[in-house]
């Protein structure tokens, strides 16, 4: 487990009053350490995936933590909003060798730093965690679950793009496929489908309003291949009203994490 240093610490979110950490996680993955903010005393970790800028304190920022505030107070969960370095992977410049090489570097980070962090701050040695994002940070939560189901059990995923090839100008390789839940979702069959079935589960949410275009189709085609294959899913579109938004993913994440903890 990389080391990690608190620079800050705040006592009041909202009407609820509760810790707010800001942590430097050493990660040798990604050869630097790494943005983390955390949210609440104790109960079940929930991890945050930013969305397009990548940066830690987005949730915190757009209003997302005060809308938790209540889950929060109760100790039903505790939020981890590590950074992402989607601006040298998805949304970055260069080879896509060299794109999916940073989001390689990510995913090690998650798995071999964050992870482990996680479970010794909850002191759970062997806690499942819930993934969740909005929009690209839907894609990563998504990810997160369906390739690692043993440690993300759950994911809330708002507005999100799951056709990751796009990132890649339709272009991909095997690292690209496996990093596409539209291309490698259709494909799973056998052992590697069953391990999906038996410990994932899938809320994927979406509007139907402002700026939702692009993710209604990824949404829905996403929806049905869970459906199809059998994996626990939930697939909701919300009203023509619902955009893509922070006002909006507010209410949804609101809404299903009520649910989900």
């Amino acid at each position: 487990m990389g080391s990690f240093v608190a620079s800050a610490r705040g006592s009041v979110l909202g009407t609820a009053a509760m810790s707010a950490r800001h942590l430097l996680l050493d990660s040798p993955a990604m050869g630097r350490k790494v943005h983390l903010w955390t949210y609440g005393e104790v109960g079940r970790p929930l991890v945050v995936f930013p969305s397009n800028a990548g940066v830690a304190h987005e949730w915190q920022k757009s209003g997302m933590i005060d809308a938790l505030a209540p889950l929060l107070a109760a100790g039903r969960m505790k939020i981890y909003c590590p950074e992402t370095n989607v601006s040298r992977s998805f949304s970055g410049k260069g080879s896509m060798d060299e794109r999916i090489a940073h989001h390689h570097a990510y995913e090690r980070f998650v798995l071999e730093t964050l992870v482990p962090f996680i479970r010794n701050d909850s002191r759970t040695p062997d806690a499942t965690m819930t993934a969740t994002g909005c929009s690209v940070g839907a894609l990563y939560a998504s990810l997160f679950v369906l390739k690692h189901p043993e440690t993300f059990s759950q994911a809330l995923c708002l507005s999100g793009r799951y056709r990751a090839s796009k990132f890649f100008d339709g272009r991909a390789n095997t690292d690209v496929y496996y990093n596409d839940p539209l291309a490698f979702v259709p494909n799973l069959e056998g052992a590697a489908l069953q391990r999906v079935r038996a410990r994932a589960h899938l809320v994927v949410v979406v509007g139907r309003g402002a700026h939702e275009d692009g993710c209604i189709p990824e949404t829905t085609e996403f929806g049905t291949w869970l459906q199809r294959k059998e994996i626990p899913n939930h697939v909701a579109l919300w009203g023509h009203d619902s955009r893509h938004d922070y006002t909006w993913w507010a209410r949804q994440a609101s809404h299903y994490l009520n649910q989900l903890f």
